[in-house]
């Protein structure tokens, strides 16, 4: 099983659930102290989200909260799978479920800027 560093790494969401929020214009910006992960991100409709997880190897699993442009708070839980595409960029797949929005969840797919 391969880590992952995420610390000072940047994302965008290249692939977005259709009932998702962010999308190409929302960056992430990661920080990492040990296995702990850390983001902050805004962009497109968000004003601003906040992440914080675990780090397990090629495992990553984290809560989210967000304000969008429309003033809407939301938040979750992911479970995410890293892994790196054919150039080396850093790949995050998440699987996403909403605590804000009753029996939501789709899948993001995040990419190394």
């Amino acid at each position: 099983m391969e880590s992952f560093d995420l610390d000072n790494i940047r994302m965008n969401v290249i692939q977005t659930a259709p009932n998702g929020v962010v999308n190409q214009e929302t960056v992430f910006n990661f920080g990492q102290e040990g296995n702990l992960v850390h983001a902050t991100y805004s962009g497109g409709k968000i004003v601003k989200g906040f992440l914080v997880g675990k780090l397990d190897g090629d495992m990553l699993e984290f809560s989210y909260c967000q304000i969008q442009t429309d003033h809407r708070l939301d938040n979750g839980v992911s479970k995410c799978k890293l892994s790196k595409n054919s150039v080396g960029k850093i790949v995050l797949t998440e699987h996403f479920e909403w605590k804000s929005r009753d029996g939501e969840s789709g899948i993001n797919i995040f990419e190394q800027l």
